[in-house]
């Protein structure tokens, strides 16, 4: 038995394994395999918390992008709503301003209409008078005439303006 090789590997096994329990080395081995399960145990914690805190951002970045669609387009529904109104606005200033300009330039053709009545009026009048004052003359005497003349002239011009 002594000189069986098989015998001394065994021998040799059981001193390793005596001296490895002696040194505590499954211990050692146990607290290493610990303490990496611990590591890897923390460093899932630490990614499962920033996954949720990803989430978490991931949402409020939805909920804000949601919320800035819905003022974009408050802001564009505004935005249409004071065109609308300035367009109205613009047209109705422009109604107003062509009636305006209509009716001043009717007023002046009014004007124009009535001067230029009073002016055939008058050159009638004149011409008239004109007309009247030879009749008169060639059918008078100058004297007699004259001053018959000028007092229809003065009654004619009283009535007629």
């Amino acid at each position: 038995m002594l000189s069986n090789p098989t015998f001394w590997v065994g021998v040799a096994f059981l001193c390793f394994i005596g001296i490895l329990i002696y040194f505590k080395v499954p211990g050692m081995i146990t607290k290493l395999l610990d303490d990496r399960a611990e590591a890897i145990r923390s460093e899932l914690d630490e990614a499962r918390r920033l996954r949720e805190e990803a989430q978490a951002l991931l949402s409020e970045y939805q909920r804000k992008q949601q919320e800035a669609e819905k003022e974009a387009e408050a802001i564009i529904a505004q935005a249409k709503r004071e065109a609308e109104a300035l367009t109205a606005e613009t047209k109705a200033s422009l109604a107003e301003t062509l009636a305006r300009r209509t009716r001043i330039a009717e007023d002046k053709i009014k004007r124009a209409e009535a001067q230029a009545m009073a002016e055939v009026r008058s050159a009638a009048v004149d011409a008239s008078m004109a007309a009247a004052e030879r009749l008169v003359r060639e059918r008078m005497g100058t004297d007699a005439s004259t001053s018959v003349i000028e007092k229809s002239i003065r009654e004619l011009k009283g009535k007629l303006n």
